[in-house]
Parts: C-alpha cells; sequence; structure tokens
C-alpha cells in the first residue's frame, strides 16, 4: 500500500471515528437538549401531533418565569448544593485518608480490613434505609443539612480508586521525602494529593452528581418542604389539581444547567483521572 493511501486510510478513520462518537454523544445528550428545549413550550404544544422537538419560540420564558419566582426551586438547589459540596469534601478528605494508610502503611490485618471495606461496596443502598432513618431519628437530626448528609460521608469506592492511584507513588520518593526531614501528613499534603489532582476531581465530580441526585434519602429524612432538595423538590412542582408539563422542564432545564458547566469546565481532568485510577493493584 502506498503512501497515500495509508494517508487517505488514515484520515477517514479518523473523520469516520470522530463522527460516530458526535452522533452517540447527541443519541446521549438527547433527552438533557429535549428537557431544555420544552422548557420553552406552552401546554398546548406538548399535545400537537406529530410531536415536536424545537419550541415556536425561544423567547418564551413563562415558564423559567413561573419556576424561579413562584417556587422554592432556588432553595432546593440551594440545599442541595450544600449537601452535595459538604458530602463531597469530607468524602474525599477521608477517602484519601484512609487510602495513604492502606497504601503506605504497614499493620495487622491490612489486607482483611481493606477487603472488608470494599467487600461493602456489594451491600444494596436501600438494605440500610431502615437502620439509618433510625439512627439519625434518635440523634434528632431530622430535616437537618447534618441528618442528609453524614450518610454520604464514607465512599468505599473511592478508597478504593485513591489506593489504587497512591500505589502508582514510588516508595522511594517516599523514602526520600522522610530524609529530608518530611512526616507522613507532609508526604500526603505536598506530594500524594499534588499528584492526584486528575483523580480527585473525577471522583469529586462523581460524588457530586451521585449526592446532588439522590431522591430517596433525602425524602426519608426532611419533612419540611424548605429543606427539601431539588429531586424531592422538583416532583412536588406539580399536584393532582394543576399540572404543568412546561413548568416541569423549564424546572429540569434550570437544574441541569450547574452539572453541565462543572462538567464542561472539569472534563479534561475527569478524563485522564478516570483513565489513570487503577494503574497498579
Amino acid at each position: 500500500m502506498s503512501n497515500s493511501m495509508r494517508r487517505k486510510l488514515k484520515i477517514f478513520k479518523y473523520y469516520s471515528s470522530s463522527i460516530l462518537s458526535a452522533l452517540l454523544g447527541l443519541v446521549i445528550a438527547f433527552p438533557l437538549i429535549y428537557a431544555i428545549f420544552a422548557g420553552f413550550k406552552d401546554n398546548v404544544n406538548f399535545d400537537t401531533y406529530p410531536p415536536t422537538i424545537l419550541p415556536e419560540s425561544f423567547l418564551n420564558l413563562e415558564n423559567f418565569k413561573h419556576v424561579l419566582t413562584e417556587t422554592l426551586i432556588v432553595r432546593y438547589m440551594l440545599n442541595s448544593f450544600i449537601i452535595a459540596i459538604s458530602a463531597t469534601v469530607v468524602r474525599i478528605f477521608l477517602s484519601t485518608l484512609a487510602s495513604y494508610a492502606f497504601a503506605f502503611f504497614r499493620f495487622k490485618g491490612k489486607n482483611f480490613l481493606f477487603f472488608m471495606i470494599v467487600g461493602t461496596m456489594m451491600i444494596p443502598t436501600e438494605a440500610l434505609l431502615i437502620s439509618n432513618y433510625l439512627t439519625i431519628t434518635k440523634l434528632g437530626l431530622l430535616d437537618t443539612y447534618l441528618g442528609v448528609v453524614c450518610v454520604y460521608f464514607v465512599s468505599a469506592t473511592q478508597v478504593f480508586m485513591f489506593r489504587q492511584n497512591f500505589l502508582t507513588i514510588s516508595g522511594a520518593l517516599r523514602e526520600a521525602a522522610f530524609i529530608d526531614g518530611a512526616n507522613d501528613f507532609q508526604f500526603y499534603t505536598k506530594i500524594c494529593i499534588p499528584v492526584s489532582k486528575p483523580v480527585i476531581t473525577a471522583l469529586g465530580m462523581s460524588s457530586f452528581i451521585n449526592v446532588w441526585n439522590t431522591y430517596l434519602w433525602p425524602l426519608l429524612v426532611t419533612n419540611k418542604e424548605e429543606m427539601r432538595t431539588v429531586q424531592v423538590g422538583i416532583t412536588m412542582l406539580s399536584n393532582a389539581d394543576s399540572a404543568s408539563k412546561g413548568h416541569i422542564f423549564a424546572a429540569v432545564g434550570i437544574i441541569l444547567i450547574p452539572m453541565i458547566i462543572l462538567f464542561a469546565i472539569s472534563q479534561r481532568n475527569i478524563v485522564h483521572g478516570i483513565s489513570s485510577g487503577s494503574v497498579k493493584g
């Protein structure tokens, strides 16, 4: 095969894979795009046949105005931000500390304890709802941020991922740091954390989105309307007497915007963190 033919084949493979990736991304993102577009529609437009994707006008902001001014969507989003950010920060801090111990310390039962922690990943979340709810009730933490967020402080998945990442750091580097007068906390903060920024970003985003999208647990432990999160509050925007599809889709679009912005900002670190999270066992 000539060089020109090889060059043309490479170009064809590049553009075909790019087009296929773009089409696949469009299919995956279509529900999100439709949800945002539907927020500009009137209720009459939802009953038209054949159904339409684009609204009649993108200047129709009545649904968004209603959601922002007549509902507690802003308070719901604030609650979700507080809970998701608190859970993410505490979870990463505790997970990195535990992972550092499993990666660098030597103590009896280390492997058994690590596999016990990893084994909790097989326990369904729903199996712990009743016991967690009874505990939160006894502690008097219903309708509080702490009552909602405390169950997300520890993640076996993140302990496993950070341990795998820390194992890629050379033990000779730690010994050299100790010779220079550093201690474990200094090595953790000045070496391990900086080199783990892509993994921290990826797991932080994953944690934030998972907590943001949680529905069942916040529903159980919050009774006051002003303490609801977005996923619970959005289901309360419509009722049997007045159901407006436009309002629901407008609220969904508002809720999606922060997630899209966060993902767009940190997508490179997310990809790099996912690809480098499990290098060494």
